[in-house]
């Protein structure tokens, strides 16, 4: 997912922060939050969860950090989804033993006022909306393996480590996640999965 350089720097980042280098981990803070909490909104769908749930994976991060090695076969961001994954997981449990589940909200419909809307904005947001529900409605397997393939870019290698899974099985997830998802979005003739 990095570049060689992006690699060197961050090794450098991570080594700082084991030193004890809050500045050092605050760059990663940056250079992660915005991925991290994208996963994390994609897989609960709950904008204010998403933040509280962003925010303990980098405290962990913090708390656990003299533990990381940097290896060739375990990169820092791999590590890092793991956490967030297990957080989500962690969530999605709880959520699942109350009967009140929240729904899927799509927080940039929110923001814009009704003015800013043209009919073509109307019709994309209303896709994407459907697509982010239909998502949302995956099992929570499926539904991280598309949020990571798709939305992080992850490699099927690197989903398989964050998820503590067989490469096979990333791909016979993300085929049945796209199944699912051609049925739920099959009136949308566009959608090309």
């Amino acid at each position: 997912m990095n570049s060689e350089g992006d690699d060197a720097l961050e090794q450098k980042l991570i080594a700082e922060v084991q030193a004890g280098d809050q500045a050092a981990f605050g760059e990663i803070i940056q250079r992660y939050q915005r991925p991290v909490l994208d996963f994390i909104y994609r897989m609960l769908g709950d904008p204010d969860i998403a933040q509280d749930v962003a925010q303990d994976v980098f405290v962990r991060i913090w708390r656990s950090i003299s533990r990381f090695r940097c290896r060739r076969d375990a990169a820092f961001s791999t590590w890092l989804f793991q956490i967030a994954h297990n957080l989500c997981v962690d969530v999605l449990r709880r959520r699942a033993r109350d009967p009140l589940r929240m729904a899927v909200t799509d927080p940039i419909l929110m923001d814009k006022p009704a003015s800013d809307f043209t009919t073509r904005n109307v019709i994309t947001r209303e896709m994407g909306r459907r697509v982010a529900d239909a998502v949302g409605s995956l099992p929570q397997d499926q539904r991280a393996v598309v949020v990571l393939a798709e939305y992080e870019g992850l490699s099927y290698k690197e989903i398989a480590a964050v998820m503590k899974c067989s490469v096979k099985a990333v791909e016979s997830r993300l085929y049945r996640a796209k199944q699912a998802l051609r049925h739920a979005l099959r009136d949308i003739a566009s959608v090309t999965l």
